[in-house]
């Protein structure tokens, strides 16, 4: 027997909001509206094709930086740093580090994620 990945979670405030932000980032579509509590991408009908992303309606706000987060990669990281900002990300940071180069930004609720050059 084995376990697979159903979803990526995110518990936030407006989930619709967020579906639209993610959906923009990893270029794929939102599914058709469920309810006003949930949004999901790649959830119904399911797709195998990559990681389906499900929004649910929390009443509590993030306080406390995420314990697990999403690492993506791009080819050019500042231009894709910048259309994600003006998507209504939050830019927070930029590393150099183990030669790896990758920023840190927030989606519009705070969920922290990384971009990262591709590696070598």
């Amino acid at each position: 027997m084995q376990t697979t990945v159903r979803a990526i979670t995110f518990d936030c405030a407006d989930p619709h909001a967020q579906a639209a932000f993610w959906s923009e980032v990893v270029g794929r579509p939102v599914d058709a509206r469920v309810n006003d509590y949930v949004a999901a991408i790649g959830m119904w009908p399911r797709h195998l094709d990559g990681p389906t992303f499900l929004f649910c309606a929390v009443p509590e706000a993030k306080v406390a930086k995420n314990r697990v987060h999403l690492d993506l990669e791009t080819a050019d990281r500042r231009a894709e740093v910048a259309r994600l900002v003006a998507l209504g990300a939050k830019h927070v940071a930029d590393h150099d580090e183990y030669g790896v180069s990758w920023s840190v930004l927030t989606d519009p609720e705070g969920n922290e994620f990384c971009l990262a050059d591709p590696h070598a």
